[in-house]
């Protein structure tokens, strides 16, 4: 039906034979997906809601917290019953073929690298005004924004980019301690700028509530579905989950409804003492994030207004009288955000590392350093690709075109679990999406919904993507494809993959 297709039982072969001590609990999941999720969504995207969005952020959020969650259950069920490397390459790869496989471990290309890029924006946002506001030292905007932002490159970008890829090529094991450490600085960052800042709230900054109608809230929430990417770090908990028929949906959706609540009051935190309205040109017409254009009209504004800050957060806290408890916000952005950009590489190298092993990518790929057993060539690629991005692209746009990714690697997931069940009814499901037939449609409408409410310009680009990997696919790698040619040894043992950075938490 679906022509190539990588049979199941061949990659479950190695993971079966492997046992993980089930230990994870509901609070421990639940833990985990915060942890997993707070990031640079929050810290940074705030500011591109509140242009396209105004006060109904607020409204955003809940959109793509809800279909997170839906995506979310459907995922839990592929990433229990395949739980090899590859994500929803490999999931699609066994259901629906190599072709769509194909096509999803393209725009997971997308996803990991171009998030990687939009979260190391973020920290030099903060980063910039961390060190303009500790060292009083004015920083030239032509060294650290993009052509498109109103510079010329975004130095500290690149430069953290190219940190975080000296580590993966080095294979350096960050502990869990550490991580631990990452997370309580995130939640305590945001519990204190909640603190300070909704006693001083006034209501009148609120209206007009929606001031682009409900068209601009569905542009923001698909890109604050940028805030919500890390989830996944839950799902694929399930073989190590205790009862996971019921502690995994109270993992997910607990820890997706606890980071919606903290959005929403640091969103009600930021409206309601600075304003969130957005910014409009000479002729009245709303300003696109991440254009020459709206950097303009926010100089001549001398940056005043949440919507030009590249820290919205530490930069509210000081327009509201607290500029050392910004300072620690801006600190805490900057210590927890490089483990981020480090996790999207990670993932990038290894959905690049499986695609080379399965041939539809060149075998060098898959190299391993003889040193430090990582795969070095295809990390300083990635790594190259991701400094680019940072240096020349707005956040908004590397986070609106990495969610294009994302949201059809999830709509690809939550097909491939109803084909499952009606191919495959009877093979074990540690955990089952309930209500699947209600679930995984209600999944693909709401990734396609955020899908059409990005940009113009993003869907384009997205289906230009698109089609330079059927192009890349059928002049390169069908030929090559191991399953075409019938190679039966396609190395799914993870014994031999290379020895990769235990990644950190993520959040996006």
């Amino acid at each position: 039906m679906f022509g190539r297709v990588k049979p199941l039982d061949a990659i479950l072969a190695t993971a079966e034979k492997k046992s993980l001590h089930r230990s994870l609990g509901a609070f421990q999941l639940t833990m985990l997906g915060v942890g997993a999720v707070i990031g640079t969504g929050i810290f940074v995207l705030t500011a591109e809601a509140a242009q396209k969005a105004g006060p109904g952020m607020m409204l955003s959020f809940i959109i793509a917290g809800f279909v997170c969650a839906v995506a979310a259950l459907c995922y839990a069920e592929m990433s229990s019953m395949v739980p090899v490397s590859g994500s929803a390459y490999t999931y699609s790869y066994a259901v629906m073929g190599e072709l769509v496989a194909w096509m999803v471990g393209w725009a997971l290309i997308l996803e990991y690298a171009i998030a990687a890029g939009a979260v190391s924006v973020g920290w030099s946002g903060y980063m910039i005004g961390f060190v303009q506001n500790t060292f009083h030292i004015t920083v030239p905007l032509e060294l650290v924004r993009g052509p498109f932002d109103g510079g010329i490159i975004n130095l500290p970008a690149m430069l953290i980019a190219a940190i975080i890829t000296g580590l993966l090529v080095l294979g350096t094991k960050e502990s869990a301690t550490v991580n631990a450490a990452l997370v309580a600085i995130k939640i305590v960052a945001l519990s204190m700028f909640i603190a300070l800042t909704l006693p001083v709230i006034k209501s009148g900054n609120f209206k007009p509530f929606a001031p682009l109608g409900f068209t601009g809230i569905s542009g923001a929430a698909a890109s604050i579905f940028f805030a919500y990417v890390g989830f996944d770090a839950v799902s694929t908990a399930a073989e190590e989950t205790k009862n996971p028929q019921r502690n995994m949906p109270i993992g997910l959706i607990g820890s997706l409804a606890i980071c919606t609540i903290f959005y929403m009051l640091v969103a009600a935190g930021v409206i309601g003492t600075v304003g969130a309205q957005p910014v409009y040109g000479a002729h009245g017409e709303v300003l696109s994030p991440g254009t020459a254009a709206l950097s303009d009209a926010c100089k001549a504004l001398n940056e005043n207004a949440v919507v030009c800050s590249k820290e919205a957060l530490a930069w509210t806290l000081r327009q509201v009288g607290h500029p050392f408890v910004g300072w620690l916000v801006g600190a805490a952005a900057i210590l927890a955000l490089p483990s981020v950009i480090l996790m999207m590489m990670f993932g990038q190298t290894r959905i690049f590392f499986v695609m080379s092993r399965d041939g539809l990518l060149p075998e060098f790929f898959s190299k391993v350093h003889p040193k430090f057993h990582t795969p070095h060539v295809i990390t300083v690629l990635t790594g190259v690709f991701v400094a680019l991005f940072a240096a020349f692209f707005p956040v908004g746009l590397l986070a609106d075109v990495s969610n294009s990714g994302t949201l059809f690697a999830f709509g690809a997931v939550s097909v491939a679990v109803m084909v499952l069940r009606r191919t495959d009814p009877n093979r074990h499901r540690p955990f089952r999406t309930p209500g699947v037939n209600i679930v995984a449609p209600i999944s693909i409408a709401g990734c396609i919904y955020l899908f059409i409410s990005l940009s113009k310009a993003t869907i384009s680009l997205f289906l230009g993507w698109g089609v330079v990997g059927l192009f890349v696919y059928y002049f390169y790698s069908r030929s090559r494809s191991h399953v075409g040619r019938g190679v039966v040894e396609v190395h799914e043992d993870d014994s031999d993959a290379p020895d990769l950075p235990v990644p950190p938490m993520p959040g996006a």
